[in-house]
């Protein structure tokens, strides 16, 4: 299965012009994309794009120029037998606050199509995937913010499509709760296309394949990870410095981390060249440094 974009642009608020000759905001600047089985992070600040390419993904937007392709059949021409595919988890956690879990997915599946006989056993299934049986009566709106989550990922799996679409699947949980809902994605994506939005890069840095860079609306890196922190090995750095220096430390350079040790401070830094007095030692980059180095504090 292949999911393609070709040359995505999206503006809000345009004028008189089309595509990119369009005024206003330009949220997507000729995004093309190419995705199969496997999960996919797609990476970026606030105001990256992320969201947008998400909704323009599952039908929730049109772009103003530029083509989806399932399997190489434009997927405005595949109508509602696209969205069949797909599965969407929301970033805002959106639920209708007085029906029970079971009534939310069953009015859900009864959207998507599903068949009556065929709805009751997957609500089970899904239910039982995201550890809610034992809650499948209670209001949605008496839900935890995790328990919230794990139920609109329930909705999102609930017909078993083959494209998950999921953005901020873990925003506004604890970390027990992170875990659990990262643990549970990566084992429905077998056989299945995942697109994971989210700038918290320890919820995809171990289980997604792929990676694709958004910034100010362009894509404009995309790889695994391998591939993506070769970029930039002899740019991440650990110092001792005493403590009053990192004021001018975090002023000069980005930062990644701090952390006490005796009368010191080791401090994690990115940069393409240290020139500070303190002995720094090049350490092996993560996902975090990598997120770090191209958006900074965005």
């Amino acid at each position: 299965m292949e999911l393609r974009g070709e040359h995505i642009v999206k503006y809000y608020n345009t004028g008189k012009g089309f595509g990119k000759n369009a005024t206003g905001k330009c949220a997507l600047n000729d995004v093309s994309f190419s995705v199969s089985e496997g999960i996919y992070g797609l990476m970026g600040a606030n105001g990256a794009g992320k969201s947008t390419l998400m909704n323009i993904l599952v039908g929730n937007l049109m772009p103003t120029s530029g083509k989806l392709f399932l399997n190489g059949v434009e997927t405005e021409q595949l109508g509602e037998a696209f969205r069949a595919h797909i599965g969407y988890m929301p970033q805002q956690q959106w639920v209708y606050e007085d029906m029970t879990c079971v009534q939310f997915l069953e009015y859900i599946g009864a959207l998507k199509g599903m068949k009556k006989e065929e709805l009751k056993e997957s609500v089970g299934k899904v239910l039982d995937f995201v550890n809610m049986t034992e809650h499948a009566t209670k209001r949605a709106g008496a839900l935890s913010g995790g328990m919230r989550q794990r139920l609109l990922l329930a909705q999102a799996i609930l017909g078993d499509p083959e494209i998950l679409i999921l953005d901020e699947p873990t925003a506004g949980v604890d970390p027990n709760e992170r875990i659990r809902i990262r643990n549970l994605i990566s084992q429905i994506s077998f056989n299945k296309i995942v697109l994971i939005a989210t700038h918290v890069v320890s919820d995809i840095e171990f289980i997604a394949n792929r990676f694709l860079l958004l910034k100010e609306g362009v894509l404009f890196r995309e790889g695994t990870l391998p591939e993506l922190l070769k970029e930039i090995e002899g740019k991440v750095f650990e110092c001792l410095v005493p403590e009053e220096a990192v004021n001018a430390m975090e002023k000069k350079y980005e930062v990644v981390s701090l952390m006490r040790e005796e009368e010191f401070v080791r401090i994690r830094i990115v940069a393409d060249r240290y020139t500070e007095g303190y002995e720094a030692v090049p350490v092996k980059p993560r996902l975090e440094d990598l997120y770090l180095y191209h958006y900074g504090m965005e």
